[in-house]
């Protein structure tokens, strides 16, 4: 309420209030402290709220969606999360499995982000079938989240619109390359029919350096940043690549 402390020079309504029959999505729930968690139920149970500096309660009307990736009942069998607000809030359980568990959603997802990307940077970005291959044999201990930074870093690696497996990140070149040294290994023929080729790890990082200075037009110092290496280390692999310009660079 206006007044209540310092600063506060208007009245203003708290989430609750101001969903107004519609839906508060409350992320990591398992995050809260055992003091909030008593609020919260409070609030839940008694469908109001006095805001702070008020002397009169306001009633909420709002669906409550609760989202966390800990295993709340094992966190009441330690104390760490009330058992009260544990079974207030579950009242319809919905358990979504892990990536690795269903992995028909990762090119869905990746087509998600690419078209965000695209849009954000007027460049149309696409995965090469090495790259999706590589991406669906994964398994994303990091979940949606994890998916999400993979591509967006290899977008802004990528020295072109379509992205390749040295555009992803390391762990996940390593698995392709793998992959590839087994079906090189197996005598199994690419997609086009031909014998596969090997790529060393040399290279990757070759193709990522290169495609960081190019999308950054040049910029070594951001580069080496987005890179997580040192300037020094990056103009040292330049050295040794022989390659003065990289933007001139086939």
């Amino acid at each position: 309420m206006k007044g209540a402390f310092t600063g506060a020079n208007r009245n203003k309504d708290g989430l609750l209030v101001s969903a107004e029959g519609g839906t508060v999505f409350l992320d990591e729930i398992g995050e809260l402290s055992l003091d909030l968690q008593a609020k919260l139920l409070r609030a839940l149970q008694e469908k109001e709220v006095r805001p702070v500096g008020a002397t009169h309660r306001v009633p909420i009307k709002a669906r409550i969606v609760a989202a966390t990736n800990r295993d709340l009942a094992v966190m009441v069998e330690k104390g760490t999360f009330r058992k009260d607000l544990f079974y207030r809030i579950n009242v319809v359980n919905l358990r979504l499995p892990s990536l690795r568990d269903r992995r028909e959603d990762i090119p869905l997802l990746a087509a998600h982000f690419l078209d965000r990307i695209s849009r954000e940077h007027g460049v149309k970005f696409t995965l090469s079938d090495e790259a999706l291959r590589t991406m669906m044999r994964h398994d994303w201990p990091g979940n949606v989240r994890e998916l999400e930074n993979s591509v967006e870093r290899a977008c802004a690696l990528s020295s072109g619109p379509i992205l390749h497996l040295g555009d992803l990140p390391t762990q996940l070149q390593q698995q392709g390359l793998e992959a590839r040294r087994s079906a090189a290994a197996a005598g199994e023929p690419t997609a086009d029919g031909t014998a596969p080729q090997l790529t060393t790890l040399a290279d990757l990082e070759r193709q990522a350096i290169l495609g960081a200075i190019r999308t950054l037009n040049g910029d070594k110092l951001q580069a080496a940043k987005l890179l997580g290496i040192g300037k020094t280390t990056l103009y040292r692999k330049l050295k040794e690549y022989g390659i003065a310009d990289p933007l001139r660079e086939e």
